[in-house]
């Protein structure tokens, strides 16, 4: 595709139901964040005549103008007036489309300054040429509707086309619409409705072509472009967005802001085909998508240049032997140190992540600025069963750290949580299974598997909490305690867990699970859900409060991260001996500390206090956990290496640097008195 030396104007297009106020606020709120001030959106002729209809658009198209330049649509007869009763069919009075336009303009003109003349006229559903061969009436309508608004001062948009139809457009010149037209709108939707789409390019050639021919004046824009993520590609969306702003356009509308509600129906019927209900930059629950938190987080003149989030490697190449470590969640914390550790020793890997969370990408373009050609990436998601299948082919190990990973989460979302949780596993383990060699999997549970550990008595010494029970203070929690699942990702992880291991009993899959406690260390981007540690560090840095759930004493034993690659590497060693088994994974006894305990360790880093306030206990929040190790230790020999203190430190370090702030000589010297006790050693 030829690329242009210039970008477009770039708008979006987001469509309102009658009484959508807050939906509208969202949106406004949305697009200051993404810095666009050009928005399209619809207005219904049929709606406007409804009892409410005049009231909210008198409402919507001024309340839109104060913060954007608004590109309003007229669309869809009303039944009561059309030659069949329903939207998409003309009007019986051809020339009631332009009165229409006029009580508009003259109610609401001083808000806009461009009128689109209708939406997709060729797409059946939008207006049903069925009932006007030829366009006639259309042309007719539309012709006259245009030649008055260009009357009235504004200037005029011929719906977009969709499909993309050269021959649509010939028949407007020689039905005489296009002398009155200033600008003509074409929509696609590459690889979703679009199926068999080439290029932009190839795709607006023919355009122009008839433009050039008639010796046309009017401008080309792309007046609805999107991809939807029904099969959870967002990067696929993100690669197509860009694709848009090469094209040879003066306007790309990206189609659109949220999500639809799913449980509306669009204007073909209810969930009839549900690629229409998720165009979103956003979820219809308000979370962004990867084209959102990038665009928010590095602008829209940055897009093109982050040249780290891309596929480097071809799934669809079945020639492509060459096998790798598959790291799922890769380019999350831990995704990243393991990672960073097989590429030191020289080994290919793999990086499967779809960058949900936040600061993931920073991660992702440290190990490719780091390691470049070693590193393999694929942008992609554990639902996906069919990527997923591709990327385990040249597997020679897997380890599956991709997940929702906040109970809060879980809370709010638990179809989401369940979906990325259990069903993820079932897509890794199936795809596992179809190998002729299966590669051998360590999959990361957690301890929330069990529960709130409510049946256990806790005592309170000041600072911490510690269990009655003598062998359990000494110990730990071990894997012979009842699984307990609290919250919806208890249940999600508790379910993966389990079938990781029947799988590895019931299909001989050579595949082991960590019930994982609390790690923590480099390339950690922690917050209140997920990562307290870090969360507590980052907090402390930035001179912020801490919100503490509960009153600190809770107590749980960390882990450094390095410790955790060295147990990962070591579980795939041992693997014909310990497959089919779960092991507690943690600091052990030897490496608890309370969360009073670490703020006052993070405090004398910062060398003052931190603020602190305190909240209600939440949901499955256990007083005290802290992981038996032993079984895992003595079917392999591994164990921590850093003390809490030294991998605070560490962190506390990287997190500073990482900010290009210097390190507080608190921190230093901690390291400085951890070398002198291995030369001591």
């Amino acid at each position: 595709m030829n690329k242009k030396s210039s970008q477009p104007t770039v708008g979006l297009v987001e469509w309102f139901r009658p009484g959508e106020y807050e939906h509208v606020q969202q949106v406004l709120s949305d697009l200051k964040e993404l810095g666009i001030t050009e928005l399209r959106t619809g207005v219904s002729w049929a709606d406007y005549y409804t009892g409410a209809g005049k009231e909210w658009y008198n409402w919507l198209i001024p309340t839109l103008a104060k913060e954007v330049n608004v590109l309003p649509c007229f669309l869809y007869t009303p039944p009561s007036i059309a030659e069949r009763p329903k939207t998409s069919a003309p009007p019986k009075d051809l020339k009631a489309y332009a009165d229409f336009l006029d009580v508009i303009i003259t109610d609401l003109g001083a808000h806009f300054e461009w009128v689109e003349l209708w939406n997709e006229p060729n797409n059946k559903v939008e207006y049903d040429f069925t009932l006007d061969y030829g366009w006639f009436k259309f042309a007719e309508m539309v012709g006259g509707a245009a030649h008055w608004c260009k009357k009235r001062g504004k200037k005029t948009l011929l719906g977009g086309m969709s499909p993309i139809d050269p021959n649509f457009l010939r028949a407007m010149f020689e039905r005489g619409v296009m002398q009155y037209i200033d600008a003509v709108g074409i929509h696609g939707f590459p690889y979703v409705f679009d199926q068999m789409w080439d290029s932009w390019e190839d795709s607006i050639r023919p355009i122009r072509e008839i433009l050039k021919e008639n010796n046309s004046s009017a401008e080309l824009w792309i007046t609805e472009a999107g991809f939807s993520t029904w099969q959870y590609d967002e990067f696929k969306q993100l690669q197509e967005f860009k694709e848009a702003l090469h094209a040879d356009a003066s306007r790309v509308y990206w189609y659109g802001l949220r999500d639809l509600n799913a449980n509306l129906p669009t204007v073909a019927g209810f969930h009839l085909d549900d690629r229409e209900y998720h165009f979103g930059l956003k979820r219809a629950d308000g979370t962004s998508k990867l084209l959102y938190r990038l665009w928010e987080s590095h602008g829209l003149a940055e897009l093109s240049n982050l040249d780290f989030i891309k596929r480097t490697i071809d799934i669809t190449n079945t020639s492509d032997k060459e096998p790798y470590t598959l790291i799922t969640g890769g380019a999350g914390f831990v995704g990243t140190n393991l990672a960073k550790r097989l590429l030191e020793e020289g080994k290919r890997v793999l990086v499967f992540d779809n960058l949900s969370r936040n600061g993931v990408e920073r991660n992702l373009q440290w190990l490719h600025d780091t390691y470049g050609d070693k590193l393999e990436v694929y942008i992609g998601d554990i639902r996906d069963l069919q990527t997923v299948r591709k990327v385990v082919k040249h597997a020679e190990a897997v380890f599956h750290f991709a997940a929702q990973v906040a109970v809060t989460t879980s809370l709010d979302l638990p179809i989401n949580d369940f979906e990325i949780n259990a069903r993820g596993i079932i897509n890794l383990l199936e795809a596992i299974r179809e190998q002729d060699n299966p590669p051998p999997l360590v999959f990361t549970s957690t301890n929330k598997v069990y529960g709130g550990l409510e049946d256990l008595e806790f005592v309170s010494n000041g600072s911490r909490y510690y269990p009655a029970d003598k062998t359990i203070k000494a110990n730990g929690i071990g894997e012979a305690r009842p699984l307990d699942f609290h919250s919806p990702y208890g249940c999600s992880k508790g379910a993966a867990d389990q079938y990781v291991i029947d799988y590895a009993r019931t299909y001989n899959l050579p595949a082991v699970v960590f019930r994982m406690s609390c790690i923590y260390g480099p390339h950690q981007y922690g917050n209140e859900d997920q990562g307290w540690v870090a969360h507590f560090a980052i907090r402390a840095i930035e001179g912020k409060p801490v919100n503490i759930y509960g009153d600190g004493k809770q107590v749980r034993d960390i882990l450094f991260v390095e410790d955790l690659v060295d147990a990962f590497l070591t579980a795939q060693k041992y693997m014909p001996e310990i497959s089919g088994q779960a092991f507690n994974i943690g600091g052990g006894p030897d490496n608890t500390v309370s969360l009073l305990e670490l703020l006052k360790t993070i405090g004398r880093y910062r060398g003052e206090d931190i603020d602190l306030s305190f909240g209600d206990w939440r949901p499955g929040d256990q007083h005290y956990y802290v992981s038996d190790i032993a079984k895992f230790r003595k079917a392999t020999g591994w164990y921590p290496k850093h003390n809490v203190e030294e991998g605070v430190a560490k962190l506390y370090r990287w997190l500073c640097e990482s900010r290009g702030i210097e390190a507080p000589l608190a921190s230093l010297k901690v390291k400085e008195e951890s070398i002198k006790k291995v030369a001591v050693v």
